[in-house]
């Protein structure tokens, strides 16, 4: 279960990135969709190679060359999309909270019973988290050098609200027992990212063990499940 929704994650954040439009078959739009893919592919390699670079530097210490040369682009190519740097990392910042919300509205949870949707939510936070390890660097880097000045301009607030939402639908429903939904809410936050953003330092206390790989991503996300499930079930 844990390796196919791993799969499906990487398959919603494909269907996500997809360049826009279609390959219609009359002669102008086609040469607009092919510049408008290219336009979006362009973009993608840089805010791919960005979040690296911001991840590892912060916002301060990045340099647009690197980035640039990164992501196999000329300099200019920066300011052209994003205004400045500050605009790139504003984007970079707010790209996998707008992924991971969409990739919530996909799977419909609202139309799940709140035990489902729970399990559901972690396993998907999980396996994002774990594909998108430099996430974890780069909001602490934001935390650090900026106090959050430009996290609060992102849409994070709306993915946690999922989760505070599904437990105010399991306590309706008599399935979860009486407890803060915000603070419950923030627990789970953090023991879905530690595994991915603490990995660099976990791997040199198990050197003999992959941490990940399938089976040991599956033995986390199994034993995230079953910790949060016995403190939320009524």
């Amino acid at each position: 279960m844990g390796k196919s929704l791993y799969s499906q994650i990487g398959s919603l954040q494909n269907d996500l990135n997809a360049t826009v439009g279609s390959t219609e078959n009359t002669q102008p739009s086609s040469k607009v969709n092919r510049v408008t893919r290219d336009a979006e592919v362009t973009k993608q390699q840089i805010l791919d190679a960005a979040v690296i670079e911001f991840a590892k530097n912060g916002l301060f210490g990045a340099r647009t060359d690197a980035i640039a040369k990164s992501a196999g682009v000329a300099p200019r190519m920066i300011y052209y999309y994003f205004q400045s740097k500050e605009g790139l990392y504003q984007a970079v910042l707010e790209q996998p909270a707008s992924e991971f919300q969409q990739m919530l509205e996909q799977m419909n949870l609202e139309e799940l019973p709140a035990i489902e949707a729970l399990q559901v939510f972690l396993r998907t936070v999980i396996a994002y988290e774990i594909s998108h390890r430099y996430q974890g660097m780069l909001l602490f880097q934001e935390a650090n050098q900026n106090q959050g000045k430009y996290f609060q301009q992102t849409n994070w607030s709306q993915p946690l609200t999922y989760v505070t939402k599904i437990l105010e639908k399991g306590m309706q429903e008599g399935t979860f027992c009486k407890q803060d939904p915000y603070m419950t809410t923030l627990t789970i936050a953090g023991i879905c990212v530690f595994y991915a953003n603490a990995y660099e330092n976990l791997k040199h206390l198990t050197p003999d063990v992959e941490l990940l790989s399938d089976e040991m991503i599956e033995r986390y996300t199994q034993a995230a499940i079953n910790l949060v499930l016995n403190g939320v079930l009524a």
